[in-house]
């Protein structure tokens, strides 16, 4: 298999919104969105993952490629690994990772996490951008990463790093961070890697299951996107953001 491919996890159960892949925004449904995103890249092929089967009626309805997973995975990158195994792809194959809850998320950048693993000494790629404010800079909810000067990733945390000793430096250390935009990119090897693997301790205090890569002594690649995406969908208010960003 040529290329990369993208598999979109996506599950029903939601604690703020229930259902969210089959929520509507302008006339389709969410993971409905986020599959035409994901068609509109350079894929080689786009796979739905779940285990709930309305998700799967609903994406099949609109012809999407769908593989029913387990329902014991913890995040979305366990989906991934068993939809690779049960398509037996290569270690070397390339997957993208996009989040079922990314309706906003540009083709473009699909393609531009999977080209970052054309540098041979990156186990993993992502992106991130620079903060457009201070407030989202000490936000926890903003995920913050900072790189080397390869690009590769020093650390990602909630907290926000780096610390500024000197207050007068906040904005300084707010331009040294970037926002971290949950879309992966790794080759199979590397993802059963990472399954199999116990998750770190930092992993566990931070709630960033990226950290494990860390962790293990994986490189993670971070690029800046050249467009920077969307929001993602977690609350309504969210949701309704996302309506006025996508066409109707």
């Amino acid at each position: 298999m040529s290329g990369f491919v993208v598999v979109i996890p996506a599950r029903f159960a939601s604690t703020r919104l229930p259902g969210k892949p089959l929520l509507e925004i302008n006339g389709k449904s969410m993971i409905r969105h986020v599959y035409d995103r994901a068609t509109e890249s350079r894929a080689s092929e786009v796979v739905i993952a779940t285990d709930d089967e309305r998700i799967a009626d609903a994406a099949e309805a609109f012809g999407a490629t769908v593989c029913m997973t387990g329902d014991h995975h913890q995040s979305g990158t366990e989906r991934i690994a068993e939809v690779a195994d049960l398509l037996d792809w290569d270690d070397e194959q390339i997957v993208v990772n996009l989040q079922g809850d990314e309706p906003a998320m540009p083709a473009q950048l699909l393609d531009q996490c999977a080209e970052l693993l054309q540098d041979a000494s990156a186990d993993v790629a992502t992106l991130a951008s620079p903060f457009l404010t201070q407030g989202d800079f000490e936000n926890p909810n903003c995920v913050k990463v900072i790189r080397d000067a390869s690009k590769h990733a020093i650390y990602f945390s909630r907290a926000a790093i780096p610390y500024a000793r000197d207050t007068s430096n906040k904005t300084r250390a707010a331009e040294a961070a970037l926002h971290h935009h949950g879309i992966y990119a790794y080759r199979c090897g590397v993802l059963r890697q990472l399954v199999l693997a116990e998750p770190s301790e930092i992993e566990i205090c931070e709630q960033l299951e990226q950290l494990r890569a860390l962790s293990l002594g994986m490189a993670i690649i971070v690029g800046v996107p050249e467009k920077r995406p969307g929001i993602g969908v977690d609350t309504a208010d969210d949701l309704r953001r996302v309506a006025e960003e996508l066409p109707t």
